[in-house]
């Protein structure tokens, strides 16, 4: 997911070198908020009562905020969202029963999933992650296009000389083959996805259209 509140083109204004990262976006519940702790239920609760529920985010304008906005979209459900100042202070008010859900990104959740003190209900990816397999993607559960990555990539400015460019991009293939990063971004639910520098251009004018489409439907604003 692209910051699009920048005052410069990310799509003209900067050369891709490669993408380091992409962690998958999680749908989080605190254990005692709904009824049945499965997202078909979870969606039919929602639409039984209008307005009942709420979502945090970690701020206006941010990726958690956006998932939320389009996955209320694509499920016609009116749930009121609840921006705060960050992650922590965001999923601490989650656990502690202050608000109802969060769409927050696998590596931020990962802990309080893995203790018990959030749910995870459905996992925003193409497939299942490797370090919770349990957790089911929402294509499987029948939302066919909620899959939402926070993505990580290095850019050049634009005219930075190609043979330095291609360069950079393969000392970064390098850097992200190594055991030790491949096993820092698992153990936080993230993958490198294998992408060409044009194939990683293409994806971000994608990403590009896409959120801006989120953001004027929704009327979502940056803080």
């Amino acid at each position: 997911m692209l910051p699009l509140w920048l005052p410069y083109d990310i799509t003209k204004d900067f050369e891709p070198i490669a993408i380091i990262g992409s962690v998958p976006h999680v749908i989080v519940v605190n254990p005692n908020k709904f009824p049945k702790n499965d997202l078909k239920s979870i969606i039919e609760e929602i639409r039984k009562h209008p307005g009942k529920y709420n979502y945090a985010s970690t701020g206006n304008g941010t990726s958690q905020h956006l998932t939320g906005e389009l996955f209320k979209m694509q499920n016609k459900l009116f749930i009121t969202h609840i921006p705060y100042r960050g992650t922590g202070p965001a999923l601490q008010d989650l656990v502690a029963g202050q608000v109802d859900m969060m769409f927050d990104t696998l590596a931020g959740a990962a802990p309080f999933i893995k203790n018990g003190q959030l749910i995870a209900v459905a996992i925003a990816s193409s497939k299942r992650s490797d370090a919770f397999p349990n957790v089911p993607t929402a294509q499987e559960l029948g939302i066919a296009n909620f899959v939402v990555y926070s993505w990580y990539a290095m850019w050049a400015i634009k005219g930075t000389p190609k043979d330095i460019v291609e360069k950079m991009s393969a000392e970064v293939q390098t850097a992200l083959a190594s055991p030790e990063i491949k096993e820092r971004w698992a153990g936080m639910g993230a993958s490198v996805p294998k992408m060409t520098r044009a194939e990683l251009a293409a994806y971000i004018n994608l990403e590009v259209i896409r959120w801006s489409e989120v953001v004027k439907k929704s009327n979502a604003k940056l803080d």
